[in-house]
């Protein structure tokens, strides 16, 4: 997938409470390192019993070379890179990850008339934000149309276990693999029987459980700027993914006008509305990750109906001349409550 240090941004943990148990052997364990072009981190609360972290990093690390191997972008031998090379009317054998993650994105473009699509990546490289990325400058209107005939996720399908494409389009998974790959992180740690963990990849997030002192986990949402931190707001994520989506910090800026890495396939440009950034919650950390490039791309007023409408969790912070303004979908307020006994 595209390296992703530059696209996430907008949570990062609050942890407060005591690192060792009281009396009964439980600790705060944690590790993480490099990944996808930023990091990962992993907390846990270890018990009596349950896998010290040299092991449990083991297989998180595991996880995280299998998914490099079959996704990423910035190298040539994966199994996408692999596929994004071969030429209008062929197929290739994938592993049934790249294909899930395949109808994953077909459905979020199909929920976005279009506006999403994983076949942006020639978009991206002419406007500078991808991985064969040229300066980031307005492209010609004739290098944009010859672009926007490698793009089209109605290109792509699947035919069992291989990936079919009748257009030389690529495929790109920046918008939705890290969440992929927190939700395998997180199946992985109960496997081993860890109840209580954070995990963080590149920004996408997932919790489950509860800290040392009983109290849940907790996250600060960023105010959406390029110059410092500012907490926006803490939330409590119950067990649910989260993904943040934004404009800001990776973008140029070119007679005045702003032009973000997040783009509508079906204009071939970036967004140019006032939506600076989106959170969204839920049980999936994959959807979590998905829906927030979605909403991002529909912009404040389309992007908060549609929440409205399908029941997602969303935060969305607006851009205006004074500062930002902030709005939330009624999901977003019930599921990042913290909940009572």
């Amino acid at each position: 997938m595209r390296e992703l240090l530059n696209r996430r941004l907008g949570v990062f943990v609050v942890l407060v409470g005591a690192l060792s148990g009281c009396g009964n052997g439980d600790s705060m364990e944690s590790f993480g390192g490099p990944t996808m072009g930023s990091t990962y981190s992993i907390k846990y609360i270890r018990h009596p019993g349950t896998p010290g972290p040299l092991e449990v990093q083991k297989q998180v690390e595991l996880i995280l070379a299998e998914v490099d191997q079959q996704m990423s972008t910035y190298r040539s031998d994966s199994d996408i890179e692999r596929f994004n090379g071969l030429p209008a009317n062929s197929c290739q054998s994938m592993p049934a990850p790249v294909l899930q993650l395949v109808k994953v994105g077909e459905q979020l473009s199909e929920a976005s008339d279009g506006s999403y699509d994983l076949t942006v990546e020639p978009l991206l490289n002419l406007w500078g934000f991808g991985p064969q990325s040229r300066d980031e400058k307005v492209p010609s209107a004739e290098a944009l149309a010859l672009a926007r005939q490698r793009v089209g996720y109605a290109h792509l399908r699947i035919e069992g276990d291989q990936l079919c494409k009748d257009a030389p389009v690529e495929v790109d998974f920046g918008s939705i693999g890290a969440g992929y790959v927190i939700d395998r992180i997180a199946a992985k740690l109960q496997e081993m029987g860890i109840d209580s963990f954070i995990a963080d990849a590149t920004g996408e997030l997932k919790a489950v459980g509860k800290k040392l002192d009983g109290s849940p986990w907790k996250i600060a949402l960023e105010e959406p700027r390029d110059d410092q931190q500012v907490v926006e707001r803490v939330i409590t994520l119950n067990g649910n993914g989260v993904s943040t989506s934004g404009d800001y910090r990776n973008y140029f800026m070119q007679d005045g006008r702003r032009y973000s890495h997040t783009f509508d396939a079906r204009t071939g440009a970036p967004i140019t509305h006032t939506l600076a950034s989106v959170t969204v919650i839920h049980p999936s950390t994959l959807m979590a990750d998905g829906l927030s490039t979605l909403l991002l791309i529909l912009g404040p007023e389309r992007g908060r109906d549609y929440a409205e409408k399908h029941d997602i969790g969303a935060f969305f912070v607006i851009r205006t001349d004074t500062g930002f303004v902030t709005r939330t979908s009624q999901a977003f307020d019930r599921l990042s409550a913290e909940k009572t006994k």
